[in-house]
Order: C-alpha cells, then sequence, then structure tokens
C-alpha cells in the first residue's frame, strides 16, 4: 500500500519508514522538520517538506501520491514542556491533527494509524495496564493525545474512518544495523542520556528519586524496542479494511525495569561506568507504568524480538557509538 507517513523523518517514523519497506509497502514522508532528520531517511523515499496542518498540502499529497493509509508521529512529546508551553501542544498535536483529519475525509482517505500515549492513562490505578482502564492525562501532552482519541471515537461512524491507536509505552533503541537511531535535541531520554555519560559526552546522569515503593527505589518503566513499534503499526492495516473500524492497543513488553536496571545494562554493553548524581523526585512522575499488550499480541500476533533491556541498550549503543554526532545536522 501507499502509506503517508507524517513525521516520518522523526525518531519512531523513521523506524517504520525503514519497516514499512522491508514488508513491500511504499511509505511517502510529510515533515515539517522541526525534530525530524533527513539523514533518517533513504534517499529514495519520497518526502514532502510541509506542515500536518496545512490542508491544502496534505489534501494535494493524499490524491498525487494516491495515498491508502495515513501513519501520524508528527506529535510534540516533551511532558515538561507542555505543561510551560501548553499552546505549543494544543496547536500542533490537537489544532493541526484535526487538520490533517479534515484533509482526508475530503480527500476520501479514511484508514488512520495514530501515534498515541500511556501518558492518557495518567497514573494508574492498576498494573499492568490494560486498554480498558480509565484514561485521565495529568499533563498538557497527555491531554492532547485523548483529545484526538476521543475525536476519533466520534468520527469512525459518522464518517466511516476507520482508525488504530497505539498507546506507547517508552519507546528505545536503534535500527539493528545500526544505521538510524536516537538523536533528539534536546535529550531527555534516560538510554541515549546514560550513553553520553558513559562516553564523556555528559558529565553526569541525573536520577530522579531514588525512595519509590520499587524493589531498588527507581522508578519502574516498560521500554519497548522502535522496530517492536513500528511493526505493531503494519501488523494492523489488514484490519482497517473494515470501515469505521475503532482499534486501541497498549504496546510494551510488559515487563518493568528500573531506572538502576537501565543505567547497569549501559554500563554492561559500553563497558564504561556512568556517573550517577541522585536527585528528588520529579514532580508527576508515577512510580511504576507497564502494559498489558496481550490484546495486541492476540489480535495482531505481535510479538517482541527485543524482550529485555539488555537487548534494547545494545542496539542503541550500535548507533550512538558509530553516530557520536547523531545526524550531524544540528
Amino acid at each position: 500500500m501507499n502509506v503517508l507517513v507524517i513525521g516520518g523523518a522523526g525518531y519512531i517514523g523513521s523506524h517504520c519508514v525503514r519497516q514499512l519497506i522491508a514488508a513491500g509497502h511504499r511509505p511517502v514522508v510529510l515533515d515539517n522538520f522541526a525534530y525530524g532528520h533527513r539523514g533518517a531517511l533513504s534517499p529514495d523515499v519520497t518526502v514532502h517538506g510541509a506542515d500536518l496542518g496545512d490542508e491544502s498540502v496534505v489534501k494535494r499529497v493524499l490524491r498525487s501520491e494516491k495515498i491508502d493509509v495515513v501513519m501520524h508521529f508528527a506529535a510534540f512529546c516533551y511532558v515538561g514542556e507542555s505543561v510551560t508551553n501548553p499552546m505549543k501542544y494544543y496547536l500542533n498535536n490537537s489544532a493541526a491533527t484535526v487538520h490533517l483529519l479534515n484533509a482526508m475525509l475530503e480527500a476520501k482517505v479514511k484508514k488512520f494509524v495514530f501515534s498515541s500515549t500511556c501518558a492518557t492513562f495518567g497514573v494508574p490505578a492498576t498494573l499492568p495496564i490494560h486498554e480498558n482502564l480509565p484514561q485521565a492525562p495529568i499533563n498538557p501532552y497527555g491531554q492532547t493525545k485523548l483529545d484526538i482519541e476521543n475525536l476519533l471515537r466520534a468520527l469512525a461512524p459518522a464518517s466511516g474512518l476507520s482508525f488504530a491507536v497505539f498507546r506507547y509505552f517508552n519507546a528505545a533503541g536503534a535500527s539493528e544495523d545500526g544505521a538510524i537511531g536516537e538523536d533528539h535535541d534536546p535529550e531527555t531520554h534516560l538510554i541515549p542520556l546514560a550513553i553520553d555519560v558513559a562516553v564523556g559526552k555528559r558529565p553526569e546522569l541525573q536520577l530522579f528519586g531514588t525512595d519509590y515503593p520499587t524493589p531498588d527505589g527507581t522508578c519502574l518503566r516498560d521500554y519497548v524496542h522502535v522496530d517492536d513499534l513500528s511493526r505493531a503499526h503494519i501488523a494492523v492495516f489488514d484490519k482497517l479494511a473494515t470501515p469505521g473500524a475503532q482499534l486501541f492497543y497498549n504496546l510494551g513488553t510488559g515487563r518493568p525495569t528500573s531506572n538502576r536496571e537501565v543505567i547497569r545494562a549501559v554500563e554492561k554493553i559500553t563497558g564504561k561506568k556512568v556517573k550517577v548524581v541522585e536527585s528528588p523526585r520529579r514532580p508527576g512522575d508515577p512510580p511504576a507504568l507497564y502494559a498489558d499488550s496481550s490484546k495486541a499480541q492476540r489480535e495482531l500476533g505481535w510479538k517482541v524480538k527485543f524482550p529485555d533491556i539488555e537487548s534494547i541498550v545494545a542496539t542503541a549503543w550500535k548507533w550512538h557509538s558509530t553516530h557520536p554526532n547523531g545526524y550531524g545536522d544540528r
């Protein structure tokens, strides 16, 4: 199929582009390069430099490229920034996505795959987190994602739009061949931050909170490999053939990993010490978040290739050790 990948030059989007090609599909990228990297894309991938909220451009691309499915990865995703600058998040994550969906319906493209987040659940009442738990975001980032989920629920019966919502846990790692990986500015994810400290690019790693009610006192999170995430998005295509289909899936390994365990994995894989500075908890960090992904496994036949933190860190290290300056375009 012809697949328009919104935000296809970003971290998860670029990995999904490669997985689409491997699966025999034709990806077309639309990206405004606010955070994306042209170096993350093969030269033979068609790229349209545009904003997802520009309806006239999006409609033209949908029609000229004969798009069958749209995948949307172009959200802003820094939780802290969403608190200090909520308007930025509502304009891009909510308003621009409304324009994207309107352009799709006018172009009669009615298959949509949406990159959502476990942040829509806020602080969960029970663990692991399954799809039917109450959603109560505690920050604007999570709220903007939930806003779009709710819009999709309304559009499906009204317009015949078929959609799949994937709620990610902690996306991590890099492509197995080390060709593409994680290059954010600013970087906030624990694995690349720990690797930067290990190789001397940063002096130390701040460990936020060591007194949580967890086995070693640090937060527990569910790290899922970026290529495993990407494969789930492609596995759902057949289910989008039913008009008005409404599909929701949590994506994680279901295996919680503590912050200290991540640091130990980075030290083992790199063979280098990570200097840690213990700091107070950050406001709003739940003690534990991990997924029940049995629905995706059952309905999509989804299986993770990288089930443990060491295998995920190994791919990240392959990328960072061969690309010390990332894509070199910042």
